[in-house]
């Protein structure tokens, strides 16, 4: 079955930018109200608790990303008995992987105390803290979670998004008069986890309702089954290096330089992964459709269709990442009321800008990477760079001097991601899939792109410099000038892509550059 990619792209792009938008805003007040309300050290507990919980995510292995995957080809058949048998197979793993989560993450409850630098807050308990967060966690993947992946190869992830926004909105409005009435973290806790619960409930219902009849039943034939194993095998190493490169960043900060520190680096952190959402629009409403394409279309049509989306991102990429060089610093100062423990010198903006560059630039790349399931052939590649990343981590933190260790954090991820992650995956993306004069086009795209993106973010920089009023009402004048500035050049620089964007949005992809 073939499925309508531009129907499927454009209303999972519409669900993406809502759920963006959603996750800009909402969670946006909720870290502000922690800050003026609780304190900085009640972020740094999430921050943590986050970091540890996504270390024993990886209990998961990669098996989600596996069965999607795999699924692409039966729904491209349309070979419903197939799929039935992948829920049941998917159904039963995320069971164990629930149940795993929460046993290691019991193990790990007599080592909390030894992972803070400093104090706790004095009304709270960590360790009861720590369970909710576990729970919380380790059911979201033992209930329903399986009953994604029938959407997810459907190219339907909008429904997902659609029913994450609605809960979302809900669930930040409850928070925020939780925190207002009772500044109570535990209550803010005990909301949190009833919302997952109904999140799943919603999605069950939505996935009958769009798939009537696909029930988990069956069982998956051996040789697929080992295909899929074979997959996770290699995805779960991608996901250690990443929770390596990515988790243990708060980790580090945390049992090294205290909590504050890690509200603090969340504070920016925070700000450059919202941006990414605004990318993530673009490139999270492609990965089905690359998985059904790649089943029925020829690779002629397939590298144009990646190039041309992997256009639309970079355009994107480029006014984010503009915009980001120029309000950082007035946004963060305003955000944190000049809280000199939470703000940072200059230097922690623009590697801020450059990990977003480097990490979103080649997002429509894994993309079509991961539907063309090629994780074997780079599944040392994030252990490797993960592994660089830990141990520049904890030389950064020892060495560099007190003012720039949580600068040394940013760079050494810049480091793996520079030196081994992208030229890395790039060679497989170019070998095993695509061929060299494919690679060759890709790499004169990318370069001419980031050529370009240092002019455009200097500019904007400059502009926003040039309107000397302070304050809120400052900052949104100095916005104001840096998108004009940005998008002067944008129209400079990237005319014909600017205006192929606008009309993949306004009419769907058709067959042209």
């Amino acid at each position: 079955m073939k499925l309508d990619f531009n129907k499927n792209v454009k209303r999972n792009m519409i669900a993406n930018a809502v759920s963006s938008g959603i996750r800009l805003l909402f969670p946006f007040l909720n870290r502000t109200l922690f800050l003026w309300l609780l304190g900085p050290a009640y972020l740094g507990l999430n921050g943590l608790f986050g970091s540890l919980l996504g270390v024993l995510m990886l209990a998961e292995l990669g098996f989600g990303m596996a069965v999607i995957c795999s699924m692409y080809k039966p729904v491209a058949n349309d070979d419903r008995e197939l799929l039935c048998a992948y829920m049941k197979f998917f159904r039963s793993v995320y069971r164990w992987v629930g149940s795993v989560i929460f046993i290691g993450g019991m193990m790990l409850m007599p080592f909390l105390d030894k992972l803070v630098h400093g104090s706790v807050p004095p009304d709270v308990n960590l360790h009861v803290l720590y369970f909710i967060h576990l729970v919380n966690t380790a059911s979201s993947y033992g209930l329903f979670a399986y009953r994604g992946s029938i959407l997810g190869a459907h190219h339907r992830n909008d429904v997902v998004k659609n029913i994450s926004s609605a809960v979302s909105v809900v669930q930040y409005v409850v928070v925020f008069l939780i925190l207002l009435v009772t500044r109570n973290y535990y209550n803010y806790l005990f909301a949190t986890v009833f919302f997952t619960l109904l999140q799943n409930v919603l999605l069950v219902v939505a996935s009958r309702r769009l798939f009537p009849g696909m029930e988990p039943r069956g069982e998956l034939p051996p040789e697929l089954r080992r295909k899929v194993i074979s997959d996770v095998k290699s995805v779960f190493m991608h996901k250690v290096g990443g929770v390596i490169t990515y988790s243990t960043d708060n980790l580090v900060i945390s049992a090294f330089l205290g909590l504050v520190a890690v509200a603090s680096y969340g504070n920016y952190y925070y700000v450059m992964a919202s941006v990414a959402g605004i990318v993530e629009v673009v490139y999270a409403s492609l990965t089905g459709g690359f998985g059904n394409k790649i089943h029925t279309e020829s690779k002629e049509e397939n590298f144009r269709l990646f190039m041309r989306m992997n256009r639309l991102s970079m355009v994107v990429v480029v006014f984010c990442s503009a915009m980001m060089t120029a309000m950082y610093q007035p946004f963060m100062v305003e955000w944190v009321k000049g809280d000199p423990t939470l703000m940072r010198h200059a230097l922690t903006p623009v590697l801020m800008v450059v990990f977003f560059y480097v990490v979103q630039s080649r997002q429509v790349l894994l993309a079509f990477k991961s539907a063309a399931t090629l994780w074997r052939q780079d599944r040392w590649k994030p252990i490797v760079a993960g592994a660089v990343n830990l141990v520049t981590n904890i030389l950064f933190v020892l060495f560099l001097p007190d003012a720039y260790k949580l600068d040394g954090v940013i760079f050494s991820t810049i480091i793996g991601l520079v030196l081994i992650q992208v030229p890395w995956e790039s060679h497989v993306m170019f070998t095993s899939f695509f061929g060299k004069t494919e690679a060759r086009a890709y790499w004169r795209s990318y370069t001419g792109f980031t050529l370009c993106t240092f002019v455009v973010c200097a500019v904007a920089w400059l502009a926003a410099r040039a309107v000397p009023s302070a304050g809120i009402p400052g900052v949104a004048a100095k916005g104001v000038a840096a998108a004009v500035a940005t998008l002067l050049c944008m129209a400079a620089f990237f005319r014909g892509d600017v205006a192929d964007a606008i009309g993949i949005l306004r009419g769907g992809i058709k067959k042209g550059r």
